[in-house]
């Protein structure tokens, strides 16, 4: 996804503007994450959970939870001069699943949020993104009170292809989260040249 407005590139023609997915089971971080790092003020599409949700919804370990994202999240970041990331969070839910292959659409790649509390929520994401080919990193969202686990570790839980990314995160930090980005983009930018390469050789 290539922008050359001037509110996203300063009127650079050269500038690229990529897209970014935030994925990952319910209540993973993933509004926090778009939040905490965009430069903007964060589109959310966030509604009260209700009655009739939580007999859908597991909220297993997400007790204190209130709110949901229905459709997505939305925030923008510049990583450096000349490149500048849209974020968009997917909605968590199986029931609002029909809306990443929308989401899904030209993006350079996708950060699969994790808690490592509810380690399995995040399967679904993890299989979307490799059925697809699409390259993504798993950030584990390091929450208080959690027992920690470090990176190969959780790659060895995830059963993950070699090579993808894992990295330890606080989604509530911004530099945290840049750096999470910035793992993501040098991560997908080795892939798409390697398959270029793939395809003409």
């Amino acid at each position: 996804m290539v922008s050359e407005h001037s509110d996203a590139t300063g009127g650079d023609p050269t500038a690229l503007a990529l897209k970014i997915l935030v994925a990952g089971g319910f209540g993973v971080g993933k509004t926090t994450l778009v939040g905490a790092v965009s430069e903007i003020r964060p589109l959310r599409t966030e509604e009260l959970l209700s009655e009739v949700g939580q007999s859908v919804d597991d909220t297993d370990g997400v007790d204190q939870k209130v709110t949901t994202t229905v459709a997505m999240d939305f925030g923008r970041i510049t990583i450096r001069a000349g490149l500048s990331l849209y974020l968009f969070g997917t909605p968590g839910q199986d029931r609002f699943w029909f809306l990443w292959d929308e989401l899904s659409q030209g993006a350079l790649g996708a950060v699969v949020l994790a808690d490592t509390r509810r380690l399995e929520d995040c399967f679904p994401a993890v299989d979307y993104f490799e059925h697809r080919h699409i390259p993504f990193v798993v950030a584990v969202n390091c929450f208080a009170g959690a027992r920690s686990y470090d990176t190969q570790e959780v790659e060895r839980a995830l059963d993950l292809d070699h090579g993808t990314p894992v990295v330890l995160c606080d989604a509530r930090d911004r530099d945290s989260g840049k750096e999470v980005l910035i793992r993501l983009v040098e991560y997908a930018g080795r892939m798409h040249t390697a398959r270029l390469l793939d395809s003409v050789g």
